[in-house]
């Protein structure tokens, strides 16, 4: 019997000792995990405000192109089609910027280049764009792929839009 039994130990002793290896490195990485500090609440807070802070400061910087354009923006409250308003104010702390806000919407834009020379603002996040041109103003939601408001105007563009009616431009057959 004790021949029976020393065999029988041996092979529980084998088999088991993978288990006690895994169970020693495993002991061993917590306490290697426990060494290394995590950072703490502050210092995550610090990093992502500076972060932000970066990017606030790159979304801020405009080119000299788009501060032109900028100065070209009619602002205050607008008036449009069926008796809707829209209001365009100039972002005190970001220069060429623009809050534009109307009801049940409200946007922060800026200026963007384009090649027919009308005013264009966009706030890509939203998809929202501010199209002026010399007689109306318009908002389109890209996304939603609809004008939000149409024929918005100051009371620069509606002198222009005036003087179209009064004296319509000539044809090209006239």
């Amino acid at each position: 019997m004790k021949n029976l039994l020393l065999p029988l130990f041996l092979v529980t002793c084998v088999g088991l000792a993978p288990t006690a290896v895994l169970a020693q490195s495993a002991a061993k990485s917590a306490s290697v995990a426990k060494v290394t500090p995590s950072p703490s609440r502050t210092d995550i807070r610090s990093t992502a405000n500076q972060m932000a802070a970066g990017i606030n400061a790159a979304e801020v910087a405009l080119e000299p192109i788009e501060l032109a354009i900028a100065q070209q923006v009619h602002t205050g409250v607008l008036r449009c089609e069926l008796g809707a308003s829209v209001t365009l104010t100039n972002d005190p702390q970001s220069p060429g910027y623009f809050n534009v806000h109307g009801k049940n919407f409200r946007y922060r834009m800026f200026p963007v280049a384009t090649s027919t020379g009308a005013i264009r603002l966009e706030d890509r996040q939203a998809g929202a764009v501010w199209l002026q041109l010399s007689n109306k103003s318009m908002l389109m939601n890209q996304k939603a792929g609809q004008r939000m408001a149409d024929e918005c105007m100051s009371p620069a563009q509606l002198t222009v839009a005036q003087a179209m009616k009064d004296k319509p431009a000539r044809g090209l057959l006239d």
